[in-house]
């Protein structure tokens, strides 16, 4: 009698205890899975800036890139039109002038002689005058861009001399376009009937 209720008494206080593991291992499986379940939001959390981390970086990439290029284009643009500037105001007056040469000299040795002789008086210089259309002519468009080069650098190499040595002496380059031009003007002086406007640069500029 005693043996079975101590058994009953055995048998129930194991139940109870068996009811007890059940319900923490329940109870801790469920914080197990609540804290899975946090884990996993800090995971997505860091995976969200991550993102954002690569994508900030390769927006700033992409701005840098483009802003780089457009500050080597107007870089670029800026320089060239300086440039354009610059070349533009040294070549005009020249060219200009070696244009009136050409066509100055050849409309004359176009000219039939008495044409000629009633606008140049002497044969001397309607000599020289053909002369001159020689030499002009037989210059390509390639010389003469050459001898602007020649004449920007010898222009350049004369002012550098002239401010380190303080004098005001130019040397004159007997190969260039402004030697035909000075030239013909020379010439066109003692021919009132030839009517020539050349240009002339202000040399304070």
């Amino acid at each position: 009698m005693d043996d079975k209720l101590a058994q009953e008494l055995y048998s129930e206080s194991l139940l109870l205890s068996n009811l007890q593991l059940g319900h923490s291992s329940t109870t801790h499986g469920f914080n197990e899975v609540d804290d899975g379940s946090l884990w996993g939001g800090s995971d997505e959390e860091l995976d969200k800036t991550s993102d954002l981390d690569r994508e900030w970086q390769r927006r700033h990439d992409q701005f840098h890139t483009i802003g780089y290029r457009d500050g080597l284009i107007a870089g670029k643009e800026a320089s060239a039109q300086e440039g354009f500037n610059i070349g533009f105001k040294q070549s005009v007056p020249i060219g200009y002038n070696w244009g009136i040469t050409r066509g100055v000299t050849s409309a004359l040795a176009c000219l039939p002689d008495d044409s000629r002789e009633r606008l140049i008086e002497t044969q001397e210089k309607r000599d020289k005058f053909l002369e001159l259309y020689g030499c002009v002519n037989s210059l390509s468009a390639s010389n003469a861009l050459e001898l602007f080069h020649d004449d920007i650098l010898t222009k350049k190499a004369a002012e550098a001399k002239v401010k380190a040595s303080g004098s005001g002496e130019q040397s004159s380059n007997p190969a260039s376009l402004g030697r035909y031009t000075a030239k013909l003007q020379s010439l066109i002086l003692g021919s009132p009937e030839i009517q020539v406007q050349f240009f002339h640069q202000d040399v304070s500029n």
